[in-house]
């Protein structure tokens, strides 16, 4: 398996050229819907499928990342909620470390526990610093990781939380708002973030429209994740990557 997903995104950080993943939630989708959901995504030219969820309750992990790539040939990167959600399937795994909290079993703890089976996996592993922000409600990952959310107004402690993360390795940041967020994370603190950090910058959450994708892209986001706005209107796809790839890329 060819593990080029990183060096791919770095290479598009050097050139202002923006990226987007549809979020896929295993105990949101099936066989039925899959292949709509695929064929919009080839169709807007998504960049990555983002596949995990804060719980997992199905057993469609597996069968969703092979559905996919049976379907197509868009990467397919795990954003695991927990230890058991890996795949072998996929292409590549986002090894969350939440550097925005204080709870060892999600900064380490869980990492050791799942250590051999991600090492055996044959994955692409990319070290992540995973950064949750207030979106103005509770949400799951919050409630799971029983950890209190970075404050929406406090840029100075976002910007010094992602630096800490880059400094002790983190190949990627991952600032979220979380899923069925009432708001997505401002441009100034995505800003903030972006202008002290070299590692490629994702956001996701409380993205519902293609112009605040086109935004937090300007302010400095490299990656946008959507997710719980595509499960209420798919269609969003094909605009919402539009916006996105249409930010001005450096020649």
């Amino acid at each position: 398996m060819a593990h080029n997903i990183y060096q791919s995104l770095t290479e598009k950080k050097q050139r202002n050229k923006k990226s987007f993943a549809v979020l896929i939630d295993p105990d949101k989708v099936n066989d039925d819907n899959m292949e709509e959901l695929i064929q919009l995504s080839l169709d807007a030219k998504v960049d990555y499928f983002f596949v995990g969820g804060s719980l997992v309750i199905s057993s469609y992990l597996n069968e969703c990342v092979q559905y996919i790539k049976r379907s197509c040939d868009i990467p397919v990167i795990l954003f695991p909620g927990s230890p058991s959600q890996v795949s072998k399937y996929a292409d590549g795994l986002l090894y969350l470390s939440l550097i925005s909290g204080r709870n060892p079993e999600l900064l380490i703890g869980q990492h050791v526990v799942s250590a051999p089976i991600v090492k055996k996996s044959g994955l692409e592993i990319m070290p992540t610093g995973y950064m949750v922000i207030d979106g103005g409600a509770p949400t799951t990952v919050s409630y799971i990781s029983n950890a209190a959310p970075l404050p929406s107004d406090k840029n100075e402690i976002a910007m010094c939380t992602a630096m800490a993360g880059e400094m002790l390795g983190m190949k990627l940041i991952y600032m979220d708002a979380g899923s069925g967020a009432k708001r997505a994370i401002n441009e100034a603190m995505i800003e903030k973030v972006a202008s002290c950090i070299d590692v490629p910058l994702i956001i996701g959450g409380g993205i519902t429209t293609p112009e605040k994708a086109y935004l937090n892209c300007k302010a400095g986001a490299d990656l946008i994740v959507v997710g719980n706005a595509i499960e209420k209107d798919a269609s969003l796809i094909k605009e919402i990557s539009a916006a996105i790839h249409n930010v001005p890329v450096k020649l």
